[in-house]
């Protein structure tokens, strides 16, 4: 069983993906990155407030589909720039205990959507 998770308070999808898909306990949520959903805008003003913005896209589609932060249990961290892995790192832990967080890899890769710096996707369990 596959269930579409959408939210308007999370940016809607660049292509032919949804923002979550939900299969019995499990959600997928595709890659976030900073826009505002309000706006449409992107936040690329630095990587703190760039970050901080995708935690927010994330946080929206988890509690569209009844998940919050505690639930996830994979994230997987795209950046453009190595150099900024602490800052990311930073506003990205903030969400989670250090105890309980969930599995991760970060990678640097060539470029992102919309030449952002960031993106990070999550897989959240109930």
């Amino acid at each position: 069983m596959k269930k579409i998770i959408t939210t308007q308070n999370a940016p809607a999808p660049l292509g032919p993906y949804n923002q979550a898909i939900l299969s019995e306990n499990t959600l997928y949520i595709s890659g976030q990155i900073a826009i505002n959903p309000k706006t449409g805008a992107l936040v690329i003003d630095d990587i703190t407030s760039e970050t901080l913005q995708v935690m927010q896209n994330l946080n929206a589609v988890l509690n569209a589909a009844g998940f919050s932060f505690n639930d996830v249990v994979k994230s997987s961290i795209f950046i453009s720039d190595m150099d900024n892995f602490t800052a990311i790192n930073e506003v990205y832990g903030s969400y989670f205990d250090d105890a309980t967080a969930p599995a991760r890899e970060t990678v640097q890769v060539a470029r992102l959507p919309k030449n952002v710096n960031v993106e990070i996707s999550m897989i959240a369990v109930k």
